[in-house]
């Protein structure tokens, strides 16, 4: 392996360049099958200032890329991340100061401000970076509680509001100040921050504004948008709900909706009158907060929804009705209140081109009474707070950026997370908010800062083993909560307990341990061409062929290739396919004259001086 190419070694690790801020998240996974918990965690938390959050809410594209997943199931990567914070992140309420060398420490000081505006993961992570960059940073909020979206969007059944805070909390202990009911373009402008001595802003403003049905009948009373819904409700006030409803939308933030509804979609104030509720009698309770009848309505097919597929079964669960493949034309009323919609049926969503271009069957068209409509469409910016002489640009509900840096077209003002990317899942904002501020400290400082250059060290293992069966464990779920005790905002999903959770974090393959083929006539391990490693592979991912049948072959294994005698090539070629390899290490016992051996790499990350 010492001789492969570094860039082979760091891409042969594809949950980790999966992951938009890089978490080796194969190796904490692994670290959690020993029993290494606390350094599982430092794995986890040193790119991703709100891991414990992502351990509840990420959309975990790490599995979709892991490597198991073409044997039979992905690791349950995200549900291992919150076993991992609960014993050591914010959730555990241990001492901060003992895990410094994990949250990082705070960097000489500067003198220039800077402001991030808004609290939603694209900002809380600028913010925390630049601190510990060691520049003065202050958060502004329009909203009375910081988290954007992650406190008003999710709902609390997902994400609680007090490990939220937590997380705050523990950037905030950096020296980041944070003002809420700051609203920008009301309370105070930019213009106004350049006159308070702010040498940069960050623009993390999200997309909070719901997209409309262009049909008639939205100005219907009854008629809701779904990030307004969520809004109100994560902020306790009161929203009047009928029994009849139907959410027309087939993503993740419409099955929000649908789940926030079939509770009563009162489960703050439900929280915060406890006292006046537990003398309620449960029947009565169960009548006034939820039993409601929530229907989502989704252009796409039940196989093309994009919600995600625990999403979905979850809604099932909690008795979430579905339509599938309908349209809406209308929105019908009586009286200047919403009593139905209808729709048509759906031939087609996408084009041959695969692009959005939704086609309906004539006379298809049928009324489905409601007297409740949540719009779910998507999100865009709501950017009213700029101003001509802000010289920012934007173009369809985005704020214009260079790509790399982040930058808008005003000096000193960049932007990330749905505000410039449209709206994606959390994770992407956390990384567009370290992008922001690597970026600013590079204008502040007006040069780049020296990058970390990492050293591959490389671990041979004389004797490789791996937990029995480990390719036969079956993918392990996490717990949730029994349907009947799914009430207000009652947390759906648990904690792996400790066995299971070691169980499944065996499964994983360890992509960064390779086999390494070398032979070497003085050490007498010389392939001998007995086929043993062949033979013994359960994955069929080792062949050894005549070279005269190979007809084409890597540049980087021609040097090593059997040579050409009389234009013939001579001898025989092993061949090893890394993508379906489980690196169960049965190829290295096998082998009698040590040609193989399994090989294992860490980058160890030293400062340029």
């Amino acid at each position: 392996m010492a001789g492969l190419p570094r860039e082979f070694l760091e891409r042969n690790f594809p949950c980790k360049w999966a992951c938009p801020v890089h978490t080796e998240a194969g190796k904490y996974v692994s670290l959690i099958a020993q029993g290494r918990y606390r350094e599982a965690y430092a794995v986890a938390r040193r790119p991703n200032p709100l891991a414990s959050i992502c351990g509840r809410i990420c959309a975990a594209p790490c599995e979709a890329a892991c490597r198991r997943g073409d044997l039979d199931a992905p690791i349950s990567i995200r549900a291992l991340k919150r076993f991992v914070t609960e014993r050591f992140g914010v959730e555990s309420m241990i001492d901060l100061s003992v895990l410094a060398e994990i949250y990082g420490r705070r960097a000489d000081r500067h003198p220039e401000k800077v402001a991030v505006i808004g609290s939603g993961p694209a900002g809380l992570a600028c913010a925390h970076d630049l601190a510990l960059l060691g520049y003065p940073v202050t958060i502004f909020e329009g909203a009375p509680v910081a988290g954007g979206m992650l406190r008003l969007g999710v709902p609390e059944y997902r994400l609680p509001r007090a490990l939220i805070q937590l997380e705050i909390n523990a950037i905030l202990s950096l020296g980041v100040e944070l003002t809420t009911n700051a609203r920008l373009g009301h309370e105070f402008t930019l213009s106004d921050l350049r006159d308070r001595g702010y040498a940069a802003v960050f623009l993390g403003v999200g997309a909070m504004r719901s997209r409309d049905l262009t049909v008639e009948g939205m100005d219907l009373d009854g008629v809701l948008r779904g990030i307004d819904y969520l809004l109100n409700v994560n902020l306790g006030y009161k929203v009047e709900m009928g029994r009849q409803v139907l959410v027309i939308g087939g993503g993740n933030v419409a099955l929000d909706v649908a789940r926030v509804a079939a509770r009563g979609g009162e489960q703050e104030n439900l929280q915060r009158n406890l006292s006046v509720v537990q003398a309620l009698d449960v029947a009565r309770s169960a009548i006034r907060f939820g039993a409601r009848e929530v229907t989502v309505c989704s252009l796409e097919s039940e196989r093309e929804m994009p919600a995600a597929a625990d999403e979905i079964e979850e809604a099932l669960k909690e008795g979430i009705r579905f339509r599938h493949g309908v349209g809406p034309k209308r929105l019908v009323g009586e009286d200047g209140r919403v009593t139905g919609v209808e729709f048509r049926s759906v031939s087609r969503v996408f084009d041959e081109q695969g692009r959005f271009s939704p086609l309906f069957i004539e006379g298809s068209e049928a009324i489905v009474p409601a007297d409740t409509v949540i719009v779910s469409i998507g999100q865009t910016g709501d950017f009213s707070f700029l101003r001509p002489e802000d010289g920012v640009e934007t173009r369809g509900g985005r704020i214009v950026i260079d790509p790399v840096t982040l930058a808008t077209s005003a000096k000193g003002i960049y932007a990330g997370g749905d505000a410039a990317f449209g709206p994606r899942i959390a994770i992407n904002a956390v990384a567009d908010g370290k992008r922001a501020a690597k970026s600013i400290d590079e204008l502040l400082r007006g040069r780049p800062r020296p990058e970390f250059e990492g050293t591959v060290e490389i671990d041979v293992h004389p004797r490789y083993e791996r937990t029995w069966d480990f390719e036969g464990i079956p993918r392990q779920k996490p717990p949730t909560r029994p349907i009947e005790r799914r009430i207000g905002i009652a947390e759906v999903e648990e904690c792996f307990p400790e066995i299971q959770a070691r169980r499944e974090g065996s499964r994983c393959l360890r992509c960064w341990t390779n086999t390494a083929f070398a032979q070497d006539p003085e050490l007498g391990t010389e392939c001998i061409l007995c086929g043993g490693c062949q033979d013994i592979c359960p994955e069929d991912c080792i062949e050894i062929v005549p070279a005269a049948t190979v007809s084409a072959m890597p540049e980087a294994a021609r040097e090593l290739a059997p040579i050409l005698i009389d234009g013939r090539r001579e001898g025989s070629i092993l061949i090893k396919n890394e993508e379906i390899c489980i690196r169960c290490g049965l190829c290295a016992a096998r082998c009698p004259a040590g040609t193989i051996t399994m090989q294992s790499f860490q980058t160890v990350e030293d400062a340029i001086a």
